[in-house]
């Protein structure tokens, strides 16, 4: 029996007072809903590290650690990352 493949890790990158982080915000959780997995969400106002790493690229999400996208989340692209992540065909 095949062993499942792990679930992906998703993370936003956000900060306050941003509309482009709603969109994203918006499109992480209908993609992952879609999925059925879940997704945190970070702030670069709360974490000094996020905001030197990232200051210019706000929104970001990341899966398992590496950044997929910014500024505008293509649902499709992370749908299609996700998807292979999870074993599962696009």
């Amino acid at each position: 029996m095949a062993t499942p493949a792990p679930l992906p890790e998703v993370v936003l990158i956000t900060k306050a007072d941003c509309h482009l982080c709603a969109e994203a915000r918006a499109a992480v959780g209908r993609v992952a809903a879609g999925l059925g997995i879940a997704w945190t969400e970070k702030s670069v106002d709360d974490d000094a590290g996020l905001r030197e790493r990232f200051a210019e690229e706000i929104p970001v999400v990341l899966v398992n650690g590496i950044q997929r996208d910014f500024w505008k989340i293509d649902e499709a692209r992370l749908t299609r990352t996700l998807e292979r992540l999870l074993g599962q065909p696009s």
